[in-house]
């Protein structure tokens, strides 16, 4: 049997080895993004591998997402839009995973754009090979501003070089995996932050087989100002405390600021010489977060004075929301979530 290429995809379907041809369901939690959703929407028109439907899982928004999202979708039968009332992105994946009709689950996110041939490339590694169960894909930062390209250099991660090639990932926002590994590792945790993560740790867990397509990538809205920058990290921080992953992020920010409490320490005993290693630390800390993040461009570049500055400068504003997320998850008690609800009050148009 030959193989299509991503190029070629809408030419000739994309088959599973001795089987049918692949047919797709892209899963889409939303919630208050009138705003990115018309980018999304009309780069999944323009996919050059054409999904079975596309399932848009409204979580309670407060704007006008839900409508926006029938009026935008209206003239194509593929989409469907469910109300899924006050959701999580875990709970609302879980409902679209569970609406969905096709035996093979794409995802993505709102705030994002995906390129025309991301699902396409996605599903390539499946008639490479018919025994992946998971696919992965690329994500890049969208960096139209100065912000943007400082906050680029600062919290996104570096890239790696995969069996793909070299790439940011593994993200639910650019992923295809069978209905089936959905449902054998229990779907996602009913959580508003990391719920992405635990998932992805029992795809690992249960040894599903897992692709790379370093090609099949979406491009990601990041925070555009200090900011919301703080707020989006403020609610990070506090909802991946309340789902028990703090040992991943908050432990080591922690010890890092430990150590500098050592060294005001000794400052205060000795000599008030020990200060200088505070503000050294740091600018080696912003050093290393431009030097991994670079993708080749020289140490000039890296160390432009301005761009300099708003890495450092992103860097303490998320730390500070980091640190007061923290606070605020012991203080309060989140209210309970299950771990796959997916029945709960959802309406479908």
């Amino acid at each position: 049997m030959s193989i299509a290429s991503p190029e070629t995809a809408t030419e000739q379907p994309h088959t599973e080895r001795g089987a049918q041809p692949l047919n797709v369901s892209v899963i889409v939690p939303v919630r208050n993004e009138a705003a990115s959703l018309p980018a999304l929407i009309a780069s999944l028109r323009q996919q050059t591998f054409s999904p079975t439907e596309i399932v848009i899982v409204d979580g309670g928004s407060t704007d006008e997402t839900a409508a926006l999202a029938r009026q935008l979708t209206a003239d194509d039968a593929r989409f469907r839009v469910i109300e899924a009332g006050a959701a999580t992105p875990g709970r609302g994946r879980n409902v679209g995973s569970a609406a969905a009709r096709c035996a093979w689950l794409a995802y993505t996110d709102a705030g994002i754009r995906v390129e025309p041939t991301w699902l396409a490339r996605l599903t390539h590694e499946v008639v490479r090979d018919g025994t992946v169960e998971v696919v992965y894909g690329n994500f890049e930062p969208v960096t139209r501003t100065r912000f943007e390209r400082a906050a680029a250099l600062t919290y996104p991660p570096p890239k790696q070089m995969r069996p793909g090639g070299l790439m940011r990932g593994p993200s639910i926002a650019s992923s295809l995996m069978r209905r089936a590994v959905w449902q054998r590792v229990g779907g996602f945790p009913d959580l508003r932050a990391a719920e992405d993560l635990l998932f992805m740790k029992r795809i690992v867990q249960a040894g599903c087989k897992i692709a790379w397509a370093a090609q099949a990538t979406v491009w990601w809205q990041l925070q555009p100002t200090f900011g919301s920058t703080f707020r989006k990290f403020l609610n990070y921080s506090r909802h991946n405390v309340w789902a028990g992953q703090q040992r991943y992020w908050h432990y080591g920010l922690a010890r890092q600021y430990l150590i500098a409490a050592l060294f005001v320490g000794l400052a205060l005993w000795h000599t008030r010489w020990w200060l200088l290693v505070l503000p050294l630390g740091l600018l080696a800390r912003v050093a290393k977060s431009i030097w991994q993040r670079r993708e080749g461009r020289g140490w000039w570049w890296a160390c432009t004075p301005v761009q300099f500055g708003y890495v450092l400068l992103i860097t303490l504003t998320i730390d500070a929301a980091t640190f007061i997320g923290w606070m605020q998850a012991a203080w309060r008690t989140p209210a309970p979530n299950s771990t796959a609800r997916t029945d709960a009050g959802q309406t479908e148009s």
